[in-house]
């Protein structure tokens, strides 16, 4: 018995695969590495490079490894690039999502783990957003995912197969034993960038607006560890094999930070000085979105053990120093 984690040389799946080896699983990675690392899987788990659009090679593995959950991260996360290029998008996660389904419900896989996210909502208000708020992605990116979380849904109520989809927030630090972290090029993560700046791998970066209705001007985040929003993936697994049905929810903290808050814990964090330019806001960026997770804490007792905006700072800079040692 074994679980297929897509996309596991990723920055998250990677974490995932970490989180279920830690506690004994069996765990097979599928990534083309087109965005992903293979430095960042687990030496124990069974790593097969290729596409989920692959059906074939998707329907050996379940076979083969007798799988009986998917963890899928597979998938193109950028939202500017979305909005340039929504057919990828919309091939990418959408409708290669639309296949991993069918060859899982084919070969009996029970439980399905669906990487979603907070661009569901689009503008969400001010206050922390519940899993009940309108759904009103503003990009291809977004409405992807919920096309995803429709189709799941779907296939669910027509088949019976088990499925959680996490919304997530912004997902930020790294492995607090060093063993992965973000190593994305030319990622868009707040702390990412801020970290590559610190460090001269970038000349400098930019606050996107500073004259937001926020108290100091700047756009407010929930900030979530990598490795708290593992610890909510295992906790969604746990409920699905439970028998406990279907979870669609959010994975925050439940309180936010400005840029300009953040921007200052890095350089605490780091010891270093950070190059800031100000900027215009960008198309479509909310002031502020929080999560409420309060239901998926009471639905599978998830309790975060990283809420901590330095202790995130650190494990980042870990990881990026290690990164640039790896890199000599």
């Amino acid at each position: 018995m074994s679980v297929l984690v897509t996309g596991g040389a990723g920055y998250i799946g990677s974490h995932m695969v970490l989180g279920l080896l830690d506690r004994g699983e069996e765990v097979v990675v599928l990534d083309n590495l087109s965005t992903g690392f293979d430095f960042c899987i687990a030496s124990q788990a069974h790593f097969v490079q290729g596409d989920i659009g692959d059906t074939a090679l998707v329907a050996r593995l379940l076979k083969e490894h007798k799988v009986t959950a998917i963890a899928h991260f597979a998938a193109s996360l950028l939202v500017a690039e979305s909005v340039r290029e929504p057919l990828t998008y919309y091939a990418n996660n959408t409708a290669r999502t639309r296949d991993l389904i069918e060859v899982a419900l084919r070969a009996d896989v029970p439980h399905f783990l669906f990487s979603s996210t907070a661009a569901v909502y689009g503008m969400a208000g001010d206050k922390p957003v519940q899993e009940n708020a309108p759904l009103n992605p503003l990009s291809p990116y977004g409405r992807s995912k919920l096309m995803s979380e429709h189709m799941l849904a779907d296939v669910s109520e027509a088949h019976g197969l088990a499925y959680a989809a996490l919304r997530y927030f912004n997902v930020a630090g790294a492995d607090p034993q060093g063993r992965s972290g973000e190593s994305t090029f030319n990622s868009t993560h707040l702390v990412k960038i801020a970290m590559e700046t610190v460090l001269g791998k970038r000349p400098g970066m930019q606050i996107f607006g500073t004259d937001y209705p926020t108290p100091d001007g700047t756009a407010i985040r929930d900030y979530i560890h990598v490795t708290d929003l593992i610890a909510a993936h295992m906790a969604a697994l746990d409920y699905l094999r439970a028998g406990k049905g279907n979870l669609t929810a959010n994975v925050g903290y439940g309180r936010g930070f400005s840029v300009r808050q953040v921007l200052d814990v890095v350089e605490q964090a780091t010891g270093l000085p950070l190059n800031v330019a100000e900027g215009p806001r960008r198309a479509g960026d909310p002031a502020s979105i929080v999560a409420d997770s309060g239901y998926l804490r009471q639905a599978t007792g998830w309790e975060p053990q990283y809420d901590d905006l330095p202790a995130i700072a650190e494990h980042a800079f870990a990881w990026e120093q290690y990164l640039s040692r790896r890199n000599r």
